[in-house]
């Protein structure tokens, strides 16, 4: 079947939705489509046998659903209506949401039902969400609808109680910081990552972004108690929560402002008070019992299996990120294991270097340079790992040099669902990450080729085929820890395990005499200083357009490139 897809964004359920309709067999075109007129035109020049909105914010015209079948990907059970359909849910402790594939028709999410799915509603941000179990709800559901209009089925019309609800505002947004902590945490929860919670902070106004819970601090309410790695950590009214990121309110018409680590952001406007830093161990427990903390960065051991585990917000990785995952790396590499499980929790796994961070400062050159490096440190510390087994395992998605330093390991181990974009041609860079050594590794040199220049998403399968990934995780997110920690057990024990590590030493050492990693590591980043050194290069509008969010260019992002400012695909 001939499928379009029309999005308001080339997010990562449109790109999910691509990648695996065409793993179905599906001929996948995809158009963004920021309004009506766009629609019209998408569907006018492409003539498909099925439109499909995977996320859509204009309004399909009369004309275009009265000629042609569009389903709507709508975040909500069948009955709900209204554009904040996840952010009321969240906020209101829904324990059961839903995603439903309505027909387009004259009234806003009233059609016809194609297909509907039901998923739990965990404890997580809002993006997170949408990205892990919404996202599985909703490719079941498109799946479900295709396979239905394939056969002929004729759609149902929507039954029972309709549940109409607005925007949701800042106003509905505001926290009381009195409240106790789950109440602020819900309403942190429902805006991460957009739009963020207003609120007023230091004299200044903010959006907050991201929120978890600190059960070991307390406060008068609303009083910032202290700092860790970049976090700020802000008393409620029965303990505390830790606030990863901050984006300060900018006036109409003016540049929007950068979502930064919230030390970063006060720091830069000159209003960072002077607070305590408390690291937390990185094997700081979990449970609620001995009292819930935060840290972005986690260690534990179940036997010979150590996993090491971080969380940054966006998936992207600061030039201090890349620092402190290495430390956490090098001391991890010190324990007595024979398996090192590198990732292994849900959501992102990693998208690269830190855009935003590099947008703020003073010299985005500069900083540009250090992230990278100090990216290419960490790769190397796990290409050079010689007396272990390491397993990158991605629990969500992951990009740019995210997925090289999951290459870097022995074995990449993906969560069904997740999505990969081997590639950086969308943000005008070369790449690095020692991606010329890994990926051809990996897949051979066409098909690295390939990738790296179509700058296609890949769904897990299809990695899987090409050899990208060596094992897909049939399971939740929610489950996706557990099941990795018990596989890596396995692996473990497994008698081939020291014949391995001693092949996989012989290996590198035959490598390093033909290419040394060094060289790949001088060709790729004199290819990258180029391009961070050049005020002209395309990466640099490119980045702006990204952290600024600025909006999307219509059509199709295949027709995207390096000399365009198109979204890039994080």
């Amino acid at each position: 079947m001939r499928i379009l897809l029309i999005a308001s964004s080339y997010n990562s359920l449109t790109q999910r939705a691509r990648a695996e309709l065409q793993d179905h067999g599906h001929a996948v075109s995809v158009e963004v489509t920021p309004d009506g007129a766009a629609v019209r035109d998408a569907v006018e020049r492409h003539a498909p046998d099925l439109v499909v909105a995977p996320m859509l914010k204009a309004v399909v015209p009369r004309d275009v659903w009265q000629s042609r079948l569009c389903l709507i990907v709508h975040p909500g059970p069948v009955g709900d209506r209204g554009p904040s359909s996840p952010d009321w849910a969240i906020h209101e402790g829904a324990a059961e949401w839903g995603v439903t594939v309505l027909q387009a028709d004259e009234e806003m999410d009233a059609g016809d039902v194609w297909a509907t799915v039901a998923f739990p509603l965990p404890a997580v941000g809002k993006s997170d969400l949408y990205r892990n179990e919404l996202s599985d709800a909703a490719m079941r559901a498109v799946h479900l609808a295709v396979e239905r209009v394939a056969a002929g089925a004729v759609p149902q019309p929507q039954t029972g109680q309709v549940r109409a609800r607005p925007y949701f505002r800042q106003e509905q947004r505001r926290i009381s910081w009195e409240e106790d902590t789950e109440t602020v945490l819900r309403t942190l929860r429902a805006a991460d990552s957009q739009p963020g919670v207003l609120d007023e902070l230091l004299g200044a106004e903010w959006f907050l972004h991201g929120g978890h819970a600190e059960d070991g601090l307390r406060g008068e309410p609303g009083e910032l108690l202290a700092t860790r790695t970049g976090a700020i950590c802000r008393a409620t009214g029965d303990g505390a929560v830790w606030i990863p990121e901050l984006r300060a309110r900018t006036g109409r018409g003016e540049e929007r402002a950068c979502k930064l680590p919230a030390t970063l952001a006060l720091g830069l406007a000159g209003r960072l008070p002077d607070l305590p830093e408390l690291p937390a161990p990185v094997d700081a427990p979990v449970d609620a019992e001995a009292g819930r903390t935060w840290s972005d960065i986690r260690y534990r051991e179940q036997g010979p299996v150590g996993v090491l585990s971080f969380a940054f917000p966006g998936g992207a990785m600061s030039t201090d990120h890349c620092r402190r995952l290495l430390r956490a790396y090098e001391t991890a590499c010190r324990r007595p294991t024979s398996v090192l499980v590198l990732g292994g929790q849900r959501d992102f796994f990693s998208n690269g270097i830190h855009l935003n961070v590099i947008e703020a400062a003073t010299d985005p050159a500069a900083e540009s340079w250090a992230n990278i490096n100090a990216m290419n440190d960490l790769v190397e510390a796990v290409l050079t790992t010689t007396d272990r087994l390491v397993v990158s395992a991605i629990g969500g998605n992951a990009a740019a040099g995210g997925v090289m330093l999951a290459l870097a390991a022995d074995e990449v181990w993906c969560r069904s669902g997740s999505v990969l974009n081997p590639h950086y041609r969308r943000m005008g860079l070369y790449g690095s990450e020692y991606w010329t050594r890994s990926l051809p590794r990996k897949v051979g040199p066409a098909l690295a080729e390939r990738l790296t220049q179509g700058a296609r998403p890949v769904s897990v399968a299809a990695a899987r085929s090409m050899g990208l990934v060596d094992r897909i995780v049939e399971c939740g997110p929610a489950d996706f820890s557990a099941e990795v920690t018990r596989l890596a057990a396995r692996l473990a024990a497994h008698p081939a395990v020291a014949s391995r590590v001693a092949a996989k030493k012989a290996e590198y050492e035959a490598r390093e005499s033909l290419t040394p990693l060094a060289a790949h590591r001088e060709q790729e980043l004199s290819r990258m200083r180029a391009i961070f050194d050049d005020p002209s290069a395309p990466y640099h509008s490119l980045r702006r357009a990204f952290v600024r969010k600025e909006d999307p260019a219509a059509g199709s992002p295949d027709a995207w490139d390096a000399d365009t400012a198109g979204p890039a695909d994080r």
